[in-house]
Protein backbone atom coordinates (compact mmCIF):
# COMPACT_ATOMS: atom_id res chain seq x y z
CA UNK A 1 0.00 0.00 0.00
CA UNK A 2 1.02 3.44 -0.47
CA UNK A 3 0.98 6.80 0.61
CA UNK A 4 0.09 9.58 -1.79
CA UNK A 5 0.61 13.17 -0.92
CA UNK A 6 -0.39 14.74 -4.46
CA UNK A 7 0.72 17.52 -6.12
CA UNK A 8 0.22 18.50 -9.87
CA UNK A 9 -1.68 21.19 -12.20
CA UNK A 10 -5.30 20.03 -13.34
CA UNK A 11 -5.13 18.44 -17.00
CA UNK A 12 -6.12 19.62 -20.66
CA UNK A 13 -7.43 17.18 -23.21
CA UNK A 14 -9.61 14.95 -21.65
CA UNK A 15 -10.79 16.96 -18.73
CA UNK A 16 -12.33 19.67 -19.61
CA UNK A 17 -11.40 22.87 -17.65
CA UNK A 18 -15.27 23.40 -16.37
CA UNK A 19 -14.66 19.79 -15.01
CA UNK A 20 -11.85 20.63 -12.86
CA UNK A 21 -13.70 23.73 -11.72
CA UNK A 22 -16.10 21.39 -10.51
CA UNK A 23 -14.12 19.29 -8.43
CA UNK A 24 -12.50 22.19 -6.49
CA UNK A 25 -15.89 23.99 -5.82
CA UNK A 26 -16.96 20.45 -4.74
CA UNK A 27 -14.42 21.13 -1.41
CA UNK A 28 -16.09 23.54 -0.30
CA UNK A 29 -19.20 21.67 -0.91
CA UNK A 30 -20.89 18.37 1.19
CA UNK A 31 -23.17 15.29 1.08
CA UNK A 32 -25.68 14.59 4.22
CA UNK A 33 -28.90 15.63 3.90
CA UNK A 34 -32.06 15.51 6.60
CA UNK A 35 -35.21 17.23 5.73
CA UNK A 36 -38.31 18.82 7.26
CA UNK A 37 -41.13 16.56 7.88
CA UNK A 38 -43.10 18.58 5.98
CA UNK A 39 -40.72 18.97 2.83
CA UNK A 40 -40.85 22.75 3.13
CA UNK A 41 -38.06 24.93 3.70
CA UNK A 42 -36.43 24.11 6.81
CA UNK A 43 -34.42 26.94 9.06
CA UNK A 44 -33.31 25.61 11.95
CA UNK A 45 -32.10 27.96 14.33
CA UNK A 46 -28.70 25.83 14.87
CA UNK A 47 -27.38 25.79 11.57
CA UNK A 48 -24.33 27.51 11.22
CA UNK A 49 -23.46 27.24 7.63
CA UNK A 50 -25.53 27.97 4.01
CA UNK A 51 -24.97 26.48 0.58
CA UNK A 52 -26.30 27.22 -2.57
CA UNK A 53 -25.90 25.29 -5.33
CA UNK A 54 -26.61 26.05 -9.33
CA UNK A 55 -26.76 23.10 -11.25
CA UNK A 56 -26.20 23.52 -14.92
CA UNK A 57 -28.09 20.27 -16.42
CA UNK A 58 -26.88 21.68 -20.21
CA UNK A 59 -23.83 20.00 -20.39
CA UNK A 60 -23.14 16.92 -19.09
CA UNK A 61 -20.12 15.13 -19.25
CA UNK A 62 -19.51 11.71 -20.20
CA UNK A 63 -21.35 8.66 -18.36
CA UNK A 64 -20.11 7.12 -15.44
CA UNK A 65 -18.96 3.93 -16.91
CA UNK A 66 -20.93 0.88 -15.77
CA UNK A 67 -18.25 -1.55 -14.25
CA UNK A 68 -16.85 1.80 -12.18
CA UNK A 69 -17.41 0.74 -8.80
CA UNK A 70 -14.85 -2.24 -7.66
CA UNK A 71 -13.14 -3.69 -4.85
CA UNK A 72 -9.52 -4.46 -4.55
CA UNK A 73 -7.60 -7.35 -2.47
CA UNK A 74 -4.52 -8.30 -1.40
CA UNK A 75 -3.85 -11.72 -4.05
CA UNK A 76 -3.49 -13.77 -0.86
CA UNK A 77 -7.16 -13.70 -0.11
CA UNK A 78 -7.58 -15.18 -3.62
CA UNK A 79 -8.09 -18.61 -1.79
CA UNK A 80 -10.70 -17.70 0.65
CA UNK A 81 -12.92 -15.26 -1.87
CA UNK A 82 -12.54 -18.21 -4.56
CA UNK A 83 -14.07 -20.22 -1.55
CA UNK A 84 -17.15 -17.57 -1.63
CA UNK A 85 -18.74 -17.90 -4.44
CA UNK A 86 -20.38 -21.15 -3.22
CA UNK A 87 -20.67 -20.43 0.60
CA UNK A 88 -21.52 -16.99 2.87
CA UNK A 89 -22.66 -13.71 1.50
CA UNK A 90 -19.94 -12.44 -0.69
CA UNK A 91 -22.14 -13.31 -4.06
CA UNK A 92 -25.09 -10.97 -2.63
CA UNK A 93 -22.89 -8.02 -1.24
CA UNK A 94 -21.52 -7.96 -4.76
CA UNK A 95 -24.59 -7.89 -6.75
CA UNK A 96 -25.62 -5.00 -4.41
CA UNK A 97 -23.52 -3.11 -6.45
CA UNK A 98 -24.26 -3.79 -9.59
CA UNK A 99 -21.97 -4.65 -12.30
CA UNK A 100 -18.09 -4.02 -11.03
CA UNK A 101 -14.56 -4.44 -10.78
CA UNK A 102 -12.74 -7.28 -8.52
CA UNK A 103 -9.01 -6.53 -8.42
CA UNK A 104 -6.27 -8.78 -6.88
CA UNK A 105 -2.66 -7.58 -6.00
CA UNK A 106 -1.02 -5.65 -3.31
CA UNK A 107 2.10 -6.61 -2.16
CA UNK A 108 1.23 -10.35 -1.82
CA UNK A 109 1.29 -10.67 -5.52
CA UNK A 110 5.03 -9.45 -5.37
CA UNK A 111 6.31 -10.94 -2.05
CA UNK A 112 4.06 -13.65 -1.08
CA UNK A 113 1.95 -15.34 -3.90
CA UNK A 114 3.62 -17.37 -6.18
CA UNK A 115 1.86 -19.46 -9.18
CA UNK A 116 2.08 -23.17 -9.74
CA UNK A 117 1.09 -26.09 -11.75
CA UNK A 118 2.48 -29.48 -13.17
CA UNK A 119 5.55 -27.70 -15.02
CA UNK A 120 5.84 -24.57 -12.22
CA UNK A 121 7.06 -25.92 -8.91
CA UNK A 122 6.39 -23.79 -5.86
CA UNK A 123 9.45 -21.72 -5.03
CA UNK A 124 10.96 -21.35 -1.49
CA UNK A 125 10.03 -17.73 -1.27
CA UNK A 126 6.32 -17.49 -1.42
CA UNK A 127 3.99 -18.58 1.55
CA UNK A 128 1.15 -19.24 -0.47
CA UNK A 129 0.03 -20.36 -4.77
CA UNK A 130 -2.16 -19.36 -6.79
CA UNK A 131 -3.36 -22.70 -9.06
CA UNK A 132 -5.94 -23.41 -10.93
CA UNK A 133 -8.30 -24.24 -9.01
CA UNK A 134 -8.84 -21.10 -7.39
CA UNK A 135 -8.60 -19.52 -10.89
CA UNK A 136 -11.73 -22.00 -11.07
CA UNK A 137 -13.24 -20.30 -8.17
CA UNK A 138 -12.80 -16.85 -9.29
CA UNK A 139 -14.93 -17.65 -12.16
CA UNK A 140 -17.46 -19.06 -10.40
CA UNK A 141 -17.41 -16.52 -8.60
CA UNK A 142 -17.52 -13.79 -11.00
CA UNK A 143 -19.86 -15.43 -13.05
CA UNK A 144 -22.23 -15.29 -10.12
CA UNK A 145 -21.62 -12.25 -9.38
CA UNK A 146 -21.18 -10.34 -12.70
CA UNK A 147 -17.95 -8.96 -11.52
CA UNK A 148 -14.99 -9.20 -13.99
CA UNK A 149 -11.59 -9.76 -12.37
CA UNK A 150 -8.22 -7.64 -12.79
CA UNK A 151 -5.45 -9.83 -11.72
CA UNK A 152 -1.52 -8.72 -10.68
CA UNK A 153 0.95 -10.78 -11.95
CA UNK A 154 4.43 -10.55 -9.63
CA UNK A 155 7.30 -8.73 -10.91
CA UNK A 156 9.67 -8.79 -8.07
CA UNK A 157 10.56 -12.55 -8.40
CA UNK A 158 11.66 -11.96 -11.87
CA UNK A 159 10.15 -15.27 -13.92
CA UNK A 160 8.62 -14.00 -17.45
CA UNK A 161 8.03 -18.01 -18.64
CA UNK A 162 5.84 -18.57 -14.90
CA UNK A 163 3.89 -15.19 -15.92
CA UNK A 164 3.36 -16.55 -19.19
CA UNK A 165 1.56 -20.22 -18.10
CA UNK A 166 0.07 -18.00 -14.73
CA UNK A 167 -1.80 -15.44 -17.24
CA UNK A 168 -2.83 -18.60 -19.91
CA UNK A 169 -4.08 -20.27 -17.34
CA UNK A 170 -6.00 -17.25 -16.80
CA UNK A 171 -7.21 -16.68 -19.81
CA UNK A 172 -8.17 -20.47 -20.41
CA UNK A 173 -10.43 -20.60 -17.16
CA UNK A 174 -11.63 -16.94 -16.74
CA UNK A 175 -12.00 -16.46 -20.20
CA UNK A 176 -14.55 -12.84 -20.66
CA UNK A 177 -14.51 -12.49 -16.96
CA UNK A 178 -10.56 -11.92 -16.46
CA UNK A 179 -10.42 -7.79 -17.67
CA UNK A 180 -6.74 -7.39 -17.54
CA UNK A 181 -3.69 -8.26 -15.98
CA UNK A 182 -1.17 -5.87 -14.02
CA UNK A 183 2.88 -6.58 -14.05
CA UNK A 184 4.05 -5.81 -10.52
CA UNK A 185 2.39 -3.94 -8.00
CA UNK A 186 3.66 -0.37 -7.05
CA UNK A 187 6.54 -0.53 -8.69
CA UNK A 188 7.50 3.09 -8.03
CA UNK A 189 8.69 1.68 -4.74
CA UNK A 190 10.38 -1.42 -5.64
CA UNK A 191 13.90 0.44 -4.51
CA UNK A 192 12.73 2.14 -1.65
CA UNK A 193 11.78 -1.51 -0.14
CA UNK A 194 15.33 -2.93 -1.57
CA UNK A 195 13.07 -4.89 -4.31
CA UNK A 196 15.64 -3.40 -6.56
CA UNK A 197 18.99 -1.58 -7.07
CA UNK A 198 18.72 2.66 -6.33
CA UNK A 199 19.23 2.84 -9.96
CA UNK A 200 15.54 1.43 -10.57
CA UNK A 201 13.33 3.74 -12.53
CA UNK A 202 10.74 3.77 -15.03
CA UNK A 203 12.62 2.13 -17.63
CA UNK A 204 14.29 -0.63 -16.12
CA UNK A 205 10.79 -1.66 -15.25
CA UNK A 206 9.29 -1.30 -19.14
CA UNK A 207 12.01 -3.18 -19.93
CA UNK A 208 11.30 -6.14 -17.87
CA UNK A 209 7.42 -5.55 -18.38
CA UNK A 210 8.01 -5.90 -22.00
CA UNK A 211 9.80 -9.41 -21.70
CA UNK A 212 6.45 -10.23 -19.51
CA UNK A 213 4.65 -9.37 -22.44
CA UNK A 214 6.66 -10.83 -25.23
CA UNK A 215 6.77 -14.46 -22.87
CA UNK A 216 3.02 -14.08 -22.21
CA UNK A 217 1.99 -13.17 -26.01
CA UNK A 218 3.42 -16.93 -26.25
CA UNK A 219 1.31 -18.32 -24.54
CA UNK A 220 -2.23 -16.56 -24.54
CA UNK A 221 -2.89 -13.72 -26.43
CA UNK A 222 -5.23 -10.70 -26.65
CA UNK A 223 -5.35 -10.31 -23.03
CA UNK A 224 -5.30 -6.43 -21.95
CA UNK A 225 -2.50 -5.02 -20.07
CA UNK A 226 -3.34 -2.40 -17.06
CA UNK A 227 -0.43 -0.33 -15.18
CA UNK A 228 1.76 0.93 -13.99
CA UNK A 229 -0.43 0.64 -10.67
CA UNK A 230 2.27 3.03 -8.94
CA UNK A 231 2.27 4.11 -5.55
CA UNK A 232 0.94 7.84 -5.95
CA UNK A 233 -0.26 10.60 -8.40
CA UNK A 234 3.47 11.91 -7.36
CA UNK A 235 5.12 9.19 -9.39
CA UNK A 236 2.48 9.11 -12.00
CA UNK A 237 3.97 11.99 -14.18
CA UNK A 238 6.79 10.03 -15.22
CA UNK A 239 5.57 6.12 -14.95
CA UNK A 240 2.18 7.03 -16.45
CA UNK A 241 3.87 8.55 -19.61
CA UNK A 242 6.34 5.46 -19.87
CA UNK A 243 3.93 3.17 -19.56
CA UNK A 244 2.11 4.34 -22.27
CA UNK A 245 4.75 4.82 -24.40
CA UNK A 246 6.37 1.22 -23.68
CA UNK A 247 3.17 -0.40 -23.27
CA UNK A 248 -0.13 0.74 -24.88
CA UNK A 249 -2.18 -0.14 -22.34
CA UNK A 250 -5.64 -0.89 -22.75
CA UNK A 251 -6.04 1.36 -19.16
CA UNK A 252 -3.65 3.17 -17.07
CA UNK A 253 -3.78 2.35 -13.08
CA UNK A 254 -2.73 3.88 -9.99
CA UNK A 255 -3.08 4.28 -6.16
CA UNK A 256 -4.32 6.67 -3.36
CA UNK A 257 -4.16 6.93 0.26
CA UNK A 258 -4.75 10.64 1.65
CA UNK A 259 -3.17 10.02 5.20
CA UNK A 260 0.20 7.92 5.91
CA UNK A 261 0.20 5.63 8.41
CA UNK A 262 3.26 6.25 9.91
CA UNK A 263 2.26 10.13 10.05
CA UNK A 264 3.52 11.91 13.48
CA UNK A 265 1.01 13.17 15.19
CA UNK A 266 -0.92 9.88 13.63
CA UNK A 267 -3.86 9.70 11.55
CA UNK A 268 -7.64 11.01 13.13
CA UNK A 269 -10.72 11.64 11.71
CA UNK A 270 -10.54 15.15 11.35
CA UNK A 271 -7.61 15.09 8.96
CA UNK A 272 -9.23 12.43 7.13
CA UNK A 273 -12.37 14.66 6.40
CA UNK A 274 -10.91 18.11 6.73
CA UNK A 275 -11.31 20.41 3.48
CA UNK A 276 -7.54 20.11 3.37
CA UNK A 277 -7.50 16.55 2.78
CA UNK A 278 -10.05 17.15 -0.11
CA UNK A 279 -8.28 19.74 -1.64
CA UNK A 280 -4.88 17.50 -2.15
CA UNK A 281 -7.26 14.61 -3.58
CA UNK A 282 -8.54 16.99 -5.98
CA UNK A 283 -4.69 17.82 -7.21
CA UNK A 284 -4.02 14.27 -7.26
CA UNK A 285 -6.73 13.41 -9.60
CA UNK A 286 -6.20 15.90 -11.90
CA UNK A 287 -2.80 15.21 -11.66
CA UNK A 288 -3.77 11.23 -12.72
CA UNK A 289 -6.20 12.65 -15.66
CA UNK A 290 -4.04 14.84 -17.08
CA UNK A 291 -1.93 11.93 -18.07
CA UNK A 292 -4.76 9.98 -19.38
CA UNK A 293 -6.03 12.62 -21.12
CA UNK A 294 -2.90 13.76 -22.97
CA UNK A 295 -2.21 10.29 -23.88
CA UNK A 296 -6.06 9.16 -25.12
CA UNK A 297 -5.70 5.73 -22.10
CA UNK A 298 -8.04 5.56 -19.57
CA UNK A 299 -7.66 5.82 -15.77
CA UNK A 300 -8.71 3.47 -13.39
CA UNK A 301 -7.76 4.65 -9.56
CA UNK A 302 -7.60 0.44 -9.03
CA UNK A 303 -6.21 0.89 -5.08
CA UNK A 304 -7.47 3.88 -2.34
CA UNK A 305 -8.60 3.23 0.86
CA UNK A 306 -8.12 5.89 4.18
CA UNK A 307 -4.76 5.45 5.58
CA UNK A 308 -1.73 3.50 4.08
CA UNK A 309 -0.19 0.34 5.64
CA UNK A 310 -3.98 -1.40 6.20
CA UNK A 311 -5.60 1.36 7.58
CA UNK A 312 -5.79 2.47 11.25
CA UNK A 313 -8.61 1.29 13.65
CA UNK A 314 -10.56 4.57 15.24
CA UNK A 315 -10.31 6.23 11.35
CA UNK A 316 -10.32 3.60 8.70
CA UNK A 317 -13.47 1.41 10.20
CA UNK A 318 -15.41 4.87 11.53
CA UNK A 319 -18.26 6.00 9.48
CA UNK A 320 -15.87 8.74 8.67
CA UNK A 321 -14.73 6.05 6.09
CA UNK A 322 -18.06 6.04 4.56
CA UNK A 323 -18.37 10.12 4.22
CA UNK A 324 -14.55 10.15 2.83
CA UNK A 325 -15.28 7.54 0.02
CA UNK A 326 -18.80 9.35 -0.88
CA UNK A 327 -16.92 12.62 -1.05
CA UNK A 328 -13.84 11.27 -2.82
CA UNK A 329 -15.80 8.53 -5.48
CA UNK A 330 -17.77 11.32 -6.59
CA UNK A 331 -14.50 13.60 -6.98
CA UNK A 332 -12.99 10.92 -9.46
CA UNK A 333 -16.74 10.26 -11.23
CA UNK A 334 -16.12 14.09 -11.58
CA UNK A 335 -13.20 14.36 -12.94
CA UNK A 336 -13.25 11.47 -15.94
CA UNK A 337 -11.89 8.22 -13.88
CA UNK A 338 -12.89 5.10 -15.53
CA UNK A 339 -13.00 3.62 -11.91
CA UNK A 340 -12.21 2.82 -8.49
CA UNK A 341 -11.49 0.14 -6.29
CA UNK A 342 -11.77 0.36 -2.55
CA UNK A 343 -8.73 -1.47 -1.14
CA UNK A 344 -9.92 -4.37 1.63
CA UNK A 345 -8.58 -7.09 4.08
CA UNK A 346 -11.79 -9.80 4.56
CA UNK A 347 -9.72 -10.63 7.64
CA UNK A 348 -9.11 -7.26 9.71
CA UNK A 349 -12.26 -5.30 10.68
CA UNK A 350 -10.37 -2.72 12.17
CA UNK A 351 -8.36 -1.49 9.15
CA UNK A 352 -9.92 -0.37 6.35
CA UNK A 353 -12.68 -2.89 4.60
CA UNK A 354 -15.91 -2.35 3.00
CA UNK A 355 -16.82 -5.89 4.21
CA UNK A 356 -14.95 -8.42 6.54
CA UNK A 357 -15.67 -11.35 8.85
CA UNK A 358 -15.41 -10.57 12.34
CA UNK A 359 -13.59 -13.86 13.70
CA UNK A 360 -11.62 -16.74 11.90
CA UNK A 361 -14.64 -19.09 11.94
CA UNK A 362 -16.78 -16.46 10.26
CA UNK A 363 -14.04 -15.86 7.43
CA UNK A 364 -14.26 -19.65 6.64
CA UNK A 365 -18.02 -20.19 6.65
CA UNK A 366 -17.57 -16.87 4.21
CA UNK A 367 -19.84 -14.58 6.26
CA UNK A 368 -18.99 -11.31 5.36
CA UNK A 369 -20.37 -7.76 6.70
CA UNK A 370 -20.87 -4.64 5.44
CA UNK A 371 -18.40 -1.91 7.07
CA UNK A 372 -19.60 1.52 6.95
CA UNK A 373 -17.12 1.78 3.72
CA UNK A 374 -19.87 -0.78 1.97
CA UNK A 375 -22.73 1.81 2.55
CA UNK A 376 -21.11 4.94 0.59
CA UNK A 377 -20.75 2.03 -2.09
CA UNK A 378 -24.29 1.49 -2.40
CA UNK A 379 -25.07 5.39 -2.27
CA UNK A 380 -22.75 5.59 -5.06
CA UNK A 381 -24.33 2.54 -7.56
CA UNK A 382 -27.56 5.58 -7.99
CA UNK A 383 -24.75 8.22 -9.75
CA UNK A 384 -23.30 4.97 -12.15
CA UNK A 385 -24.16 5.50 -15.75
CA UNK A 386 -25.54 9.40 -14.62
CA UNK A 387 -23.04 11.97 -16.29
CA UNK A 388 -21.22 14.75 -14.49
CA UNK A 389 -22.65 18.28 -14.32
CA UNK A 390 -21.36 21.56 -13.97
CA UNK A 391 -22.09 23.63 -10.91
CA UNK A 392 -21.50 26.92 -8.82
CA UNK A 393 -21.11 26.85 -5.46
CA UNK A 394 -21.24 29.15 -3.03
CA UNK A 395 -20.71 29.13 1.09
CA UNK A 396 -20.06 32.05 2.54
CA UNK A 397 -18.62 30.52 5.72
CA UNK A 398 -16.79 27.88 3.66
CA UNK A 399 -18.83 25.08 5.06
CA UNK A 400 -16.65 21.59 4.41
CA UNK A 401 -19.45 20.35 2.72
CA UNK A 402 -18.44 18.01 -0.98
CA UNK A 403 -21.42 18.10 -3.84
CA UNK A 404 -21.50 15.70 -6.91
CA UNK A 405 -24.13 16.85 -9.52
CA UNK A 406 -25.25 14.17 -12.55
CA UNK A 407 -27.75 13.97 -14.93
CA UNK A 408 -29.48 10.71 -14.93
CA UNK A 409 -31.09 9.02 -17.70
CA UNK A 410 -33.76 10.35 -18.57
CA UNK A 411 -33.65 13.57 -17.29
CA UNK A 412 -33.31 13.45 -14.12
CA UNK A 413 -30.55 14.95 -11.70
CA UNK A 414 -28.50 12.77 -8.62
CA UNK A 415 -26.91 14.95 -6.80
CA UNK A 416 -24.78 13.29 -3.79
CA UNK A 417 -24.06 15.85 -0.47
CA UNK A 418 -21.33 15.11 2.21
CA UNK A 419 -21.30 16.93 5.22
CA UNK A 420 -17.96 16.93 6.66
CA UNK A 421 -18.45 19.06 9.77
CA UNK A 422 -18.14 17.43 12.87
CA UNK A 423 -21.14 16.03 14.73
CA UNK A 424 -22.29 19.05 16.84
CA UNK A 425 -21.64 21.14 14.04
CA UNK A 426 -25.08 22.28 13.57
CA UNK A 427 -27.11 21.78 10.34
CA UNK A 428 -25.92 23.03 6.91
CA UNK A 429 -28.82 25.06 4.71
CA UNK A 430 -27.98 23.53 1.13
CA UNK A 431 -30.09 25.43 -1.73
CA UNK A 432 -29.94 23.58 -4.83
CA UNK A 433 -31.02 25.63 -7.48
CA UNK A 434 -32.32 22.90 -10.22
CA UNK A 435 -34.22 24.95 -12.69
CA UNK A 436 -38.34 25.46 -13.18
CA UNK A 437 -38.32 21.69 -14.89
CA UNK A 438 -37.76 19.88 -11.42
CA UNK A 439 -40.63 19.62 -9.23
CA UNK A 440 -40.30 17.14 -6.88
CA UNK A 441 -37.16 14.82 -5.08
CA UNK A 442 -36.39 12.21 -3.10
CA UNK A 443 -34.29 11.78 -0.65
CA UNK A 444 -31.97 8.57 0.85
CA UNK A 445 -29.65 9.60 3.87
CA UNK A 446 -27.08 8.23 5.15
CA UNK A 447 -26.46 8.39 8.59
CA UNK A 448 -24.60 6.52 11.86
CA UNK A 449 -24.62 7.83 15.66
CA UNK A 450 -21.61 9.73 15.05
CA UNK A 451 -18.31 9.62 12.55
CA UNK A 452 -16.64 7.59 15.07
CA UNK A 453 -19.16 5.27 15.54
CA UNK A 454 -18.12 1.41 13.62
CA UNK A 455 -21.94 0.25 13.82
CA UNK A 456 -24.93 1.41 13.38
CA UNK A 457 -24.78 2.89 10.09
CA UNK A 458 -28.15 3.03 7.59
CA UNK A 459 -28.71 4.04 4.36
CA UNK A 460 -32.39 4.93 3.77
CA UNK A 461 -32.80 3.69 6.76
CA UNK A 462 -32.13 0.50 6.64
CA UNK A 463 -28.95 -1.49 6.87
CA UNK A 464 -27.10 -4.14 4.73
CA UNK A 465 -29.39 -7.58 5.36
CA UNK A 466 -27.29 -10.85 6.92
CA UNK A 467 -27.48 -12.13 3.65
CA UNK A 468 -25.75 -9.28 2.20
CA UNK A 469 -28.37 -8.03 0.49
CA UNK A 470 -29.83 -4.12 0.85
CA UNK A 471 -33.55 -3.16 -0.33
CA UNK A 472 -34.10 0.58 -0.70
CA UNK A 473 -37.06 1.79 1.47
CA UNK A 474 -40.40 1.93 -0.60
CA UNK A 475 -41.46 5.09 -0.01
CA UNK A 476 -38.20 7.58 0.48
CA UNK A 477 -38.80 10.98 1.88
CA UNK A 478 -39.85 13.16 -0.55
CA UNK A 479 -40.01 17.18 -1.10
CA UNK A 480 -41.20 19.49 -3.12
CA UNK A 481 -39.07 22.05 -5.52
CA UNK A 482 -40.18 25.58 -5.50
CA UNK A 483 -39.53 27.95 -8.15
CA UNK A 484 -36.60 25.83 -9.37
CA UNK A 485 -35.20 25.13 -5.81
CA UNK A 486 -35.11 22.02 -3.54
CA UNK A 487 -34.21 23.73 0.15
CA UNK A 488 -32.61 20.69 2.62
CA UNK A 489 -31.30 21.19 5.90
CA UNK A 490 -27.82 18.95 6.30
CA UNK A 491 -26.99 17.68 9.95
CA UNK A 492 -22.92 17.43 10.37
CA UNK A 493 -21.16 14.05 9.45
CA UNK A 494 -24.10 12.42 7.37
CA UNK A 495 -24.50 12.48 3.58
CA UNK A 496 -27.44 11.93 1.50
CA UNK A 497 -28.28 10.93 -2.52
CA UNK A 498 -31.00 13.31 -3.47
CA UNK A 499 -32.88 12.55 -6.65
CA UNK A 500 -34.68 15.12 -8.82
CA UNK A 501 -37.46 13.96 -11.11
CA UNK A 502 -38.18 16.43 -13.58
CA UNK A 503 -41.87 17.41 -14.79
CA UNK A 504 -43.57 15.20 -11.92
CA UNK A 505 -45.11 16.73 -8.31
CA UNK A 506 -44.70 15.00 -4.94
CA UNK A 507 -47.56 12.39 -3.90
CA UNK A 508 -49.91 13.48 -1.50
CA UNK A 509 -49.36 13.05 2.27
Amino acid sequence: MADDRPAGRARGGVLCKWRIAAIILGVVAGLVLAMSADGGDPRPTHALSELSVWVDARHPGRPVPRRFLGLSFELSSARELAADAQRGDLVNLLRSLGPGMLRLGGASADTRVAWTDSRTPRPAWASDVLDASILRGLRRLAARSGWRVLLTVGLVHYDPRSAAREVAAAKAVLGWWLAGIEVGNEPDSYARHHLRPPSWTSGPYEAQVSAYRRAISGAARGIPLAGPGVSGSSAFGQWGPAEVRGQKPGLLTGHHYPLRCNAIPAPTIEDLLSAHTRALEVRSLARYLSVSGARATRFRMDETNTVSCGGRAGVSDTFASALWAVGYIGEAMAAGASGINLQGNPANCRGYSPVCASSPALLAAGALHAQPEWYALLLARALVGARPLRMRIVSPRRANVAVSAMLAHGGGLRVAIVDDEPNGAGATVVRLHVGAGFQAASVLALTAPSAAAVSGVELGGRAVSRDGTWHPPAAPRRMAVRGGVLTLSVPAGSAALVTVVAGSRPARR
